[in-house]
C-alpha cells in the first residue's frame, strides 16, 4: 500500500530529526515524541508485511504493536523520573520549533490514513498512532511555551508523562481490540475443522 510507504518515510525521518533536536535542546518531551515516531516507523513496517494475511497473523501483529507501545510508555515516565532528579531547563526555542516541524508531518500522515481509521486492529493500531503523535506535537510546544514563560523544566516533564500516559492508553485498546479478534478468528478456525470433520 502506498499510502503506507509514504507515513513509514515521514515517520522515519522525523524520528531521526526529533531525537537529534531533543538531545541539543535537552528536551524530554521531545525525545518522548521522537520514540514514538520509530515505534509508529516499526510497527508500520509490520502493518505492511501482514496485510492480506490470516485474521490471526494481523490480530497477533496487532497485539506485538500494542506491547511496543506498553513498553514505550513505561520508558518515557522512567526517563521522565529520571530527568526530575538531575533537572535541566530545555530550549524552548528548538522545541517550538521541532514541535511545529512534527505536526505539519503528523497531520499529513492522519489525514493520507483517515479512511482507514475504522478498520481491523492492525489498522486501527496505524491510525491510532498518527493521531497520537498529532496530540503529541501539539503538547510539546505547550510544554515550550510553558518552559519559556517559566524558565522551567517542569512544562517539559509534564507534557513527557502525559504523552505516556496516552501510550498506555493507546496500547490498551488496540490489546483489547486485537485479543479480541485473536479470539473471534480462533473460534472460527476451530468451526471450520468442527465442519471439515462432520462433513466426511
Amino acid at each position: 500500500m502506498r499510502v503506507l510507504w509514504v507515513v513509514i518515510a515521514i515517520n522515519a525521518v522525523m524520528f531521526a530529526v526529533e531525537m537529534t533536536a531533543g538531545q541539543l535542546a535537552s528536551s524530554q518531551a521531545l525525545q518522548a515524541d521522537a520514540l514514538d515516531f520509530l515505534g509508529d516507523t516499526l510497527t508500520y513496517g509490520l502493518s505492511l508485511a501482514v496485510i492480506g494475511r490470516s485474521q490471526a497473523l494481523r490480530s497477533s501483529a496487532a497485539l506485538a504493536k500494542g506491547v511496543s507501545l506498553l513498553g514505550m510508555g513505561l520508558l518515557v515516565f522512567g526517563t521522565t523520573l529520571y530527568q526530575v532528579l538531575v533537572l535541566g531547563t530545555p530550549r524552548a526555542e528548538i522545541m517550538g520549533g521541532i514541535g511545529f516541524l512534527a505536526l505539519a508531518a503528523n497531520v499529513a500522515s492522519v489525514l493520507l490514513l483517515l479512511r482507514y481509521k475504522d478498520g481491523d486492529a492492525n489498522v486501527r493500531s496505524v491510525w491510532l498512532c498518527s493521531r497520537n503523535d498529532a496530540i503529541g506535537n501539539v503538547a510539546v510546544m505547550v510544554a515550550a511555551a510553558g518552559v519559556w514563560v517559566t524558565q522551567s523544566a517542569w512544562p517539559d516533564l509534564v507534557v513527557a508523562g502525559l504523552m505516556a500516559g496516552l501510550f498506555l492508553s493507546s496500547s490498551l485498546q488496540i490489546l483489547r481490540q486485537a485479543w479480541s479478534e485473536r479470539q473471534l478468528a480462533a473460534a472460527d478456525d476451530r468451526n471450520l475443522t468442527a465442519s471439515e470433520g462432520s462433513s466426511r
